[in-house]
């Protein structure tokens, strides 16, 4: 019984600790459905130049989202005609470039790591720039794009489709349009992330920390590992985070727990980036997108994600930023506080009672 009440613990401290994220961004996934046009995004997102990516990364960090909610926005850029590039710089600094995942590193981890996320963070842009941009198939990301069209088309049909000025968004009409988009994208996604919340708190409650050093071939810690062994760890780092992970802040606790455990500095990076390829995240892509291109996209993301992490170790190491590994126990998610009275707290309270009254509204008929 006791096992039983601490998996519900974790999961429903966890959704806590996430829920104020998601519906903020998918309140903003809303906004940008129904008040931007495509002819506006096309404009400036819908080819790739440093401007583009730079004004996509610089949305992205603005909207300070959980991975679901920025998967939302990303789609909705994508849908409104912005380039693939765009919308996955906006993606990946969404949930790496913002201010409340640094606060929870620094809590738990220490600044080397905060500054790991963030310098990280931009080098994540840069390289999915060149890998989405130049060797990116080209049909697999218009067969994308056509099914978001149709999907589009079904949603549009059944919502008028228009898109409303923007002065419109302090009349009851233009928070109505809002609102049923922000309906919409809940209904679609709710189930996974339901999954992503179960998987995650049951690992959390059952699996002991110990266990997760046996994945890593780094000893007992000290000194900087070997890069084979710090191969393995950022290829395992993203494995973890897929079966276990829900939303990009909610992952830090474990990403400590992980660190204690022996993993290397990098195979930490990699596993919080890793959030955008979990199995309920892919399930939210292959809603979005179709089963082929959500896999395709997956693929370049985990590449770009294993690629970064190792990048950010050795260039960290180069200049002594980097620290050696460590086997001693860390605070971790087995002792997190998920409602302690703090920032989660004050904005969940304002925050999810204006989301309860969106969703009604959106999901009224008239």
């Amino acid at each position: 019984m006791h096992v039983v009440v601490d998996i519900v613990h974790h999961i429903l401290g966890m959704a806590w600790k996430v829920g104020w994220g998601l519906v903020l961004g998918f309140a903003i996934s809303g906004a940008i459905q129904a008040f931007v046009s495509k002819s506006r995004i096309a404009e400036h997102l819908g080819t790739v130049s440093l401007r583009s990516v730079l004004l996509a990364s610089g949305f992205g960090a603005a909207s300070s989202s959980c991975s679901y909610a920025a998967a939302s926005m990303s789609k909705s850029l994508y849908q409104k005609g912005a380039h693939i590039v765009t919308a996955t710089a906006f993606l990946f600094a969404s949930t790496n470039l913002v201010l409340e995942i640094g606060l929870v590193i620094w809590v738990l981890m220490g600044w080397r790591f905060v500054a790991a996320e963030f310098f990280g963070g931009m080098l994540l842009i840069a390289v999915v720039t060149i890998l989405l941009n130049w060797f990116a198939p080209r049909k697999v990301f218009q067969d994308a794009r056509r099914h978001l069209e149709n999907a589009e088309g079904a949603h549009d049909h059944e919502h008028g489709g228009e898109t409303l000025p923007l002065r419109s968004i302090l009349t009851f009409k233009g928070v109505r349009a809002m609102a049923r988009y922000f309906a919409m994208d809940f209904r679609m996604v709710g189930k996974d992330i339901i999954l992503g919340l179960v998987i995650a708190g049951t690992l959390a409650a059952l699996v002991p920390r110990e266990w997760w050093a046996t994945l890593f071939l780094s000893g007992q810690g000290g000194g900087h590992p070997s890069f084979w062994v710090s191969l393995e760890n950022a290829v395992v780092g993203p494995v973890i985070a897929i079966l276990s992970f829900v939303c990009s802040v909610g992952n830090i606790p474990l990403a400590a727990v992980l660190w204690g455990g022996g993993i290397s500095f990098g195979g930490v990076v990699a596993f919080i980036f890793a959030d955008l390829v979990t199995i309920p995240m892919i399930l939210v892509y292959r809603r979005y997108y179709g089963w082929r291109p959500a896999l395709v996209y997956s693929g370049y993301l985990l590449a770009t994600m294993i690629a970064t992490a190792l990048m950010v170790e050795y260039i960290f190491r180069a200049v002594g930023l980097a620290p050696e590994l460590m086997s001693s126990s860390s605070a971790g998610i087995a002792s997190a506080d998920y409602f302690a009275w703090d920032y989660t707290t004050f904005l969940n309270l304002i925050i999810l009672p204006a989301g309860a009254w969106l969703g009604w509204v959106g999901s009224r008929r008239s």
